[in-house]
C-alpha cells in the first residue's frame, strides 16, 4: 500500500512504520506535539520510503490561529532545533521550493521573501569575533521545472559550486497522509528534500549526496489527496468497526475509479500561507543570525 507523505511521523504510525532502524520520541509542550524520528538503517529508510537521518516535528492543532505573539514562540522553538542542524559558522544558502503562481505550492517562496540576505554585507559579515556580525546567507526561489525548464536540483548544484555555502538551507510545502495536519506541523530534517515526493511527482533530490555540503530542510504540510479525506470520512463512520489500514484500502478502492488525482488544499490558503511563512521566515532569521534577538529580528521582518 502506497503511504504519500512527506512526514516521517506519519509514516510511524501506519503498518510497517516502527521496527528495527527506526527509533521514535514523542513529548508535549503544551498544546504542541513534538516528535523525533531517526531512521539508522537502509533497510527501514526502503521500508519506511523516507532517507536515513533524523526528522523533527511539532504539531499544533491551534498553530493557524495562533496569535502574532504565539507565533514568536512557535518560531523561536524552531531556531533552536535548526541552529542544532545547521554547521555553526559559514555561508548559508536558502532556497524557497514551489511554484509562486500556486498558492498552495507557494510556501517556500514566500518564506524567502523574509529572509534577511547578508552575504552583499562584508563590512558587516566578516567582522571577527565581533557580537554584531551577521552570518552570511543568501537566498534563492528557483522555480519549478514547468516554468524553468530547469530540474531545481540542477540549480541549486550550480549555486553551491558557485558559492560554496557552508551548508543549504530547503524550504517547501510538503504534502500530509492526515488533513489534521495541515498548517498544524512543521517538519525539520537534516536529510534534504525530493521536491514533489509527497504527491507522487519524484523529482531529483537536493540531498548531502548531490549538493555534498548539508542540506536541512524545512516545511509545512499544505495539500492531502482526496483519499485521505475520504478514509477520515470511514474512519470515523466505521470507528471500532475497522482499522486504520482497512479504511485506507476502502478509501482507495472508492477513489480509484477517479483517473485524475485530486489533490486539496483548504479553502482559507491564502491566509495560512502568508501567516505561516512569516513564521517560518522568522525561525529561519533568529536561527541565522544568534547575535539578534527574535524581537529585534521582527522589525527586520515587518
Amino acid at each position: 500500500m502506497d503511504y504519500r507523505t512527506d512526514l516521517a511521523m506519519e509514516r510511524t504510525v501506519y503498518p510497517g512504520g516502527l521496527g528495527e532502524g527506526v527509533a521514535v520520541q514523542t513529548q508535549h509542550d503544551g498544546a504542541a506535539e513534538i516528535t523525533w524520528v531517526r531512521i539508522h538503517t537502509p533497510q527501514a529508510a526502503k521500508r519506511l520510503g523516507k532517507a536515513e537521518g533524523t526528522y523533527w516535528t511539532m504539531t499544533h492543532p491551534e498553530l493557524p490561529v495562533l496569535t502574532a505573539q504565539e507565533r514568536i514562540g512557535v518560531a523561536r522553538e524552531v531556531a533552536q532545533v535548526l541552529r542544532l542542524m545547521l554547521p555553526p559558522k559559514g555561508d548559508v544558502l536558502v532556497l524557497g521550493l514551489g511554484n509562486r503562481r500556486m498558492t498552495a505550492d507557494a510556501l517556500g517562496d514566500r518564506v524567502v521573501s523574509g529572509v534577511l540576505v547578508t552575504r552583499h554585507l562584508k563590512e558587516w559579515t566578516e567582522q571577527p569575533g565581533g557580537t554584531e556580525a551577521l552570518r552570511s546567507v543568501c537566498a534563492m526561489s528557483p522555480g519549478v521545472l514547468g516554468v524553468t525548464g530547469m530540474e531545481t536540483a540542477e540549480l541549486a548544484m550550480g549555486l553551491v559550486e558557485r558559492l560554496k555555502p557552508a551548508a543549504v538551507l530547503v524550504v517547501d510545502a510538503l504534502a500530509a497522509m492526515e488533513t489534521d495536519h495541515i498548517g498544524t506541523t512543521i517538519q525539520l530534517t537534516d536529510t534534504g528534500i525530493r521536491p514533489g515526493s509527497g504527491v507522487g511527482n519524484h523529482r531529483a533530490g537536493i540531498t548531502a549526496d548531490t549538493l555534498h555540503v548539508p542540506v536541512i530542510a524545512i516545511g509545512i504540510p499544505m495539500v492531502v489527496y482526496s483519499s485521505t479525506i475520504v478514509r477520515d470520512a470511514l474512519k470515523h463512520i466505521l470507528a471500532a468497526e475497522s482499522t486504520d489500514e482497512e479504511a485506507h484500502r476502502m478509501a482507495e478502492q472508492l477513489t480509484g475509479s477517479i483517473k485524475a488525482d485530486l489533490v486539496v488544499t483548504p479553502r482559507n490558503i491564502d491566509e495560512l500561507v502568508a501567516g505561516l511563512a512569516d513564521m517560518l521566515a522568522l525561525a529561519i532569521n533568529s536561527a541565522l543570525q544568534p547575535a539578534y534577538s527574535i524581537d529585534e529580528l521582527t522589525h527586520y521582518l515587518h
